[in-house]
């Protein structure tokens, strides 16, 4: 007999970037690691609420678009499907968010994430409710900028103390966006006391789990990370 799963409703967060700062690149929502984690969840019996850091339209980095980028796990279906790719026509703003709605937050990637998501104070509040609430934190490849912005009451940064990952320099460098982004990830992890570990090869899947925080090292992560997710609601109360 299957196991029943209790519904849960999941918080997918998306940037509103459009643009790098410095170079002519397009940027935005890396498709993938969206649809990988929704098809996760939603094969699980949960509910993916979509929402970006300024609201609206969520602009996509043209670069997941590729054909070969379409024809990974499903995405090129969820882009042809029009009620799913609707999500992204007019999202609710992060500022519009109650954390007592949700049981677990996640935070996808794209190289926009980068500009938008440290800054966000709105964001940071989100994760550092849920996270004070025993709610499941969790996010893929750039999207850990986001737990830049996360700091408690106290000064104290969310992460200190805990094991994260993220897209890795050596991955920047083969992506030949080592000049364009604004700060290297992996060092701004460490500098809030976070302990950061890498996959032994680059864009190999690597997921961590540290009490309530889950983070994917790189697009092929964003299905484990999924998983993870899923196991971790099945603990929840």
């Amino acid at each position: 007999m299957a196991r029943r799963t209790t519904p849960r409703r999941v918080l997918a967060v998306v940037t509103s970037t459009t643009r790098y700062v410095d170079k002519g690149y397009r940027t935005g929502l890396w498709l993938g690691e969206l649809t990988h984690f929704y098809d996760v969840l939603t094969e699980a019996g949960h509910q993916v609420d979509v929402v970006s850091i300024d609201g609206g339209q969520v602009p996509l980095d043209p670069e997941s678009l590729s054909t070969l980028m379409l024809r990974s796990g499903g995405t090129g279906e969820r882009y042809a499907d029009p009620s799913f790719m609707a999500l992204l026509d007019d999202t609710p703003g992060i500022d519009e968010v109650d954390p007592e709605d949700y049981d677990a937050v996640y935070l996808t990637g794209g190289h926009g994430v980068m500009f938008d998501f440290p800054g966000s104070e709105a964001l940071g509040r989100v994760l550092v409710e849920m996270a004070a609430g025993g709610k499941v934190v969790s996010a893929v490849c750039h999207g850990p900028a986001g737990l830049l912005a996360a700091v408690d009451a106290d000064g104290t940064p969310m992460i200190a103390g805990r094991k994260v990952t993220g897209f890795s320099w050596p991955e920047e460098k083969l992506a030949k966006r080592q000049d364009a982004v604004p700060f290297r990830l992996d060092e701004q992890l460490q500098a809030l006391g976070a302990t950061y570990v890498k996959a032994r090869i680059p864009f190999t899947s690597k997921v961590v789990r540290d009490g309530f925080l889950i983070t994917g090292q790189n697009p092929q992560s964003a299905s484990d990370v999924g998983k993870a997710v899923v196991k971790a609601l099945r603990k929840q109360r």
